[in-house]
């Protein structure tokens, strides 16, 4: 399968990106992507959530009322739960969500998910472009030229340009990262695609997975 080139004007060039049949494997992993998902958004979370039980609340340990003859029910002291500003019963305590997914699993779903874009063609790949100073301009012209403007964009880069990342940052639907930085739920998250040229030889490593066994 093939893909042209564009370049920073967006216009077709010479260059073309050939992806071997024999890389895309075709088969499913709707369960391992689910899970991998799920670990990616579990792993977001802080968990750092507390509340204080009764023996954490400040206040008097002094018996309200004699236990019998009252005709009340016996409270305890102030920091009983049944009154307002005490003590929180069974309330969140800080923990880890993490859940572990083989890295095997891992690279099989992130082959899968980089398959199912380019066989329905939602990767458009892009020459390497470098600029002197931040220009957000620059990225909404290029945008439109083909035709993926307001539109929900993935930008990956295969090396760290400050200056691209800064034109971009401004754009809502966009998000641009480093081609180490690909995880499952980018892929899933966001439809396009626009790879650099220079990320290219990473992507092979992805696809051709299951022969080299290694990444």
């Amino acid at each position: 399968m093939e893909f042209k080139v564009l370049d920073k004007h967006g216009n077709y060039t010479d260059k073309k990106i050939c992806f071997d049949d024999k890389m895309l494997s075709n088969k499913k992993y709707d369960n391992s992507v689910y899970l991998e998902n799920k670990r990616y958004l579990l792993a977001q979370r802080q968990g750092t959530h507390k509340s204080k039980e009764r023996g954490e609340i400040s206040g008097s340990n002094r018996k309200l009322h004699r236990q019998k003859g009252t005709g009340s029910s016996r409270k305890g002291n102030i920091k009983n739960p049944i009154f307002r500003g005490g003590g929180r019963v069974f309330g969140p305590k800080p923990r880890k969500y993490l859940i572990k997914i083989n890295k095997n699993t891992k690279s099989k779903v992130k082959k899968f998910l980089i398959e199912e874009k380019i066989i329905n063609k939602k990767i458009n790949i892009i020459e390497n472009i470098q600029i002197k100073f931040p220009k957000t301009k620059f990225f909404v012209t290029l945008l439109k030229s083909i035709k993926l403007y307001n539109v929900k964009l993935l930008i990956i880069s295969g090396d760290i340009n400050k200056n691209l990342y800064l034109s971009s940052r401004n754009l809502k639907l966009l998000k641009f990262i480093h081609i180490n930085e690909l995880n499952c739920f980018y892929l899933l998250n966001f439809p396009n695609i626009l790879l650099f040229e220079n990320c290219i030889d990473k992507i092979y490593k992805y696809l051709s997975y299951e022969n080299n066994k290694k990444l």
